[in-house]
C-alpha cells in the first residue's frame, strides 16, 4: 500500500513543530565566495520565524554567510526532511546580542553562547524557502515556504 501524503496544513504544522521543539541541531551548509563548500552541524533555535545559530566568530560558516548572504540548513533525517534556504538578517558578537535572542537560543539549544570560551557570533537567518517531505510520495507539495512567505 502506497503511503498517503500529509495535507499541506499537516506538513506545515509538522515542520513548525520540528523547528520549535523537536530538534536542537541542524546541518548548516555554506559556500565561500569562491564556491568552496562547507558543512557543519550546529545548535539552533527557532525564534520569531527566524533561525538563530551560534558558533565561533572566526569559523568558515560565519565568514561564508557574511560573504555570500546565503545558507542552507537541513533538519531531520532522510525519511523526514526539512530543508531551508536562508539569508542573514543579523550577525553579531554573542556578547552584544539582544537578550531576547540569546535567551531564545539558550532555551532551545541548551547552552548560552555568551558563556562559552572564545568569541561566538550569533547569526540570525531569515528563511526564504522551506521544503518538507517524508518520502517520495510527498515530493509534490514539498514547498511550504517560498519567497519568505508560508505557502499554506
Amino acid at each position: 500500500m502506497k503511503p498517503v501524503p500529509r495535507t499541506a496544513v499537516a506538513r506545515l504544522a509538522d515542520t513548525i513543530h520540528r523547528l520549535e521543539a523537536h530538534d536542537a541541531d541542524a546541518w548548516v551548509a555554506t559556500a565561500s565566495s569562491a564556491g568552496m563548500p562547507h558543512l557543519v552541524p550546529l545548535s539552533f533555535a527557532w525564534h520569531d520565524e527566524r533561525i538563530l545559530l551560534a558558533t565561533p566568530a572566526a569559523t568558515p560558516t560565519v565568514r561564508n554567510i557574511v560573504a555570500t548572504g546565503r545558507a542552507r540548513l537541513a533538519f531531520g533525517d532522510s525519511s523526514d526532511v526539512v530543508l531551508m534556504d536562508a539569508e542573514p538578517e543579523l550577525v553579531v558578537d554573542a556578547a552584544a546580542a539582544p537578550e531576547d535572542l540569546t535567551r531564545a537560543f539558550r532555551d532551545q539549544a541548551g547552552w548560552d553562547p555568551r558563556r562559552s570560551s572564545g568569541s561566538n557570533a550569533l547569526v540570525v537567518l531569515h528563511p526564504i524557502r522551506i521544503l518538507a517531505w517524508n518520502g517520495e510520495h510527498e515530493w509534490d507539495g514539498r514547498v511550504v515556504m517560498d519567497g519568505g512567505a508560508w505557502v499554506v
